[in-house]
């Protein structure tokens, strides 16, 4: 039922926007902003539940907590960068759009660095040298 909720809301704004961008580009590019901010909104509780179940097999796996963090930090950068991207090149700023995916990938690799060296090193240890 959400779900309709959501796109019936995406498709109102949608519409508004199409009447409102030929006259007024900046009342429509903040109704985008709008709908965007409404949307993740949205998507709050539900990934909340999520974290919180794969945060509960984690430690019933005995997984180490700290790659598990690291793990939920990456996948909410990539939605940040991603999201907010898509709203900038909803401004018609294409060049931007991509220097914030840029920036989001190279925080992605610094934030994996620390698990390429716990895997470096679990592999030294299996293998004799």
């Amino acid at each position: 039922m959400a779900l309709i909720q959501i796109v019936g809301f995406a498709l109102v704004v949608t519409g508004l926007v199409l009447v409102v961008r030929e006259n007024h580009a900046s009342i429509a590019f903040l109704m985008t902003l709008f709908a965007g901010v409404v949307l993740l909104l949205f998507a709050v509780d539900p990934i909340v539940r999520v974290l919180a179940m794969v945060e509960s097999l984690a430690k019933k796996s005995e997984v180490n907590l700290v790659y598990f963090q690291t793990i939920v930090k990456m996948i909410g950068i990539a939605y940040v960068a991603e999201f907010g991207a898509q709203i900038i090149r909803d401004a018609q700023l294409d060049a931007l759009a991509s220097k914030v995916e840029l920036i989001g990938k190279l925080l992605l690799m610094v934030l994996a660095l620390p698990i390429f060296q716990a895997i470096i090193e679990t592999v030294m240890q299996v293998l004799p040298l």
